[in-house]
């Protein structure tokens, strides 16, 4: 039972909004003012809360379910140049992927997860992640603080951010038991590919191939 339950109970919920301000007005064409408010204040409480739950599961949409230590992602790289590759991103499940220029030594990637209980456990909410961001990263101090950064969104923008209101406002979100952002870096080389995984403990990022191997032969 996922976000599919949250939509189902706000279409139901708006429903029952809808016929309560119909009764509503019924009973003002009956001249029954005191049961048409009565009406007026249910059907407006209903359609607010289907409304909440409409954003909240439009928001959780982006994530995916996690459950156990799963493949979320392989990552490729092909030089363009000094300290400058293009990385070909394949997520899982369905092997969609994409390019993004990454400048710098090492490659970083960003997800967000989140944990439910009380109310989101009842609902039957698992643990979400969503994949966030992906950028280069420079092995030198100076010229990660100086040279040119690279950093690629992952995740479009939703109307509400569930994940920036739960760090603001907790009592807001009480059914909300943990949110963290997860990251794995590792370094960049032409040919080197890598497999993404994602558990408990978050991100996870292996190497594939002999280059990635290569790659990682005395890295810190």
């Amino acid at each position: 039972m996922q976000t599919g339950t949250l939509t189902a109970l706000s279409v139901l919920l708006a429903a029952l909004g809808v016929l309560a301000l119909l009764a509503t007005l019924v009973r003002l064409l009956r001249i029954r003012l005191f049961a048409a408010a009565r009406s007026a204040f249910s059907g407006a409480l209903l359609l607010a809360v289907a409304a909440a739950l409409f954003l909240v599961s439009s928001n959780l949409n982006g994530y995916a379910r996690l459950t156990h230590e799963e493949t979320v992602a392989e990552i490729g790289f092909e030089t363009l140049g000094p300290q400058l590759y293009r990385a070909t991103l394949a997520r899982e499940p369905t092997g969609a992927a994409q390019s993004y220029a990454l400048a710098g030594d090492e490659w970083q990637l960003d997800a967000r997860v989140l944990k439910f209980s009380g109310l989101g456990a009842l609902l039957g909410l698992d643990t979400l992640y969503r994949l966030e961001r992906l950028g280069g990263r420079y092995r030198e101090l100076e010229q990660e603080r100086t040279a040119q950064r690279s950093v690629h969104s992952l995740a479009e923008a939703p109307i509400v951010d569930l994940w920036a209101l739960a760090r603001s406002k907790p009592r807001w979100l009480p059914f909300i038991d943990a949110l963290y952002g997860s990251a794995t870096y590792l370094p960049m080389a032409d040919g080197a590919r890598y497999r993404v995984t994602i558990g408990p403990s978050g991100l996870v990022a292996r190497p594939m191939n002999e280059a990635a191997e290569q790659a990682n032969r005395g890295f810190r």
